[in-house]
């Protein structure tokens, strides 16, 4: 799991849904059908073994995250469950 680089701990966020999950990775589906691939950052919450339940249950997220140098995809710094 990469570092959160160049960003505090602050950053934008993404409000969706978890579609996929492969270890520290996943996709969320915001509400206009767009895909953002996200790498949970080292120490970040949840866990890496926690991502498997949102996707199951098609949870609905908002993403905290900042860039990964040199991917495609975000680093996610917090994940929260929303109602």
């Amino acid at each position: 799991m990469p570092a959160l680089q160049g960003q505090a701990l602050g950053g934008p966020t993404f409000d969706g849904t978890v579609t996929i999950v492969q270890e520290g990775r996943f996709q969320l589906i915001d509400r206009n059908g767009v895909a953002h691939l996200f790498l949970l950052a080292y120490g970040a919450s949840p866990e890496p073994s926690q991502l498997a339940a949102l996707q199951r249950n098609q949870a609905r997220v908002r993403v905290r995250y900042g860039p990964a140098d040199d991917l495609i995809a975000r680093c996610a710094t917090r994940i929260t469950v929303l109602d």
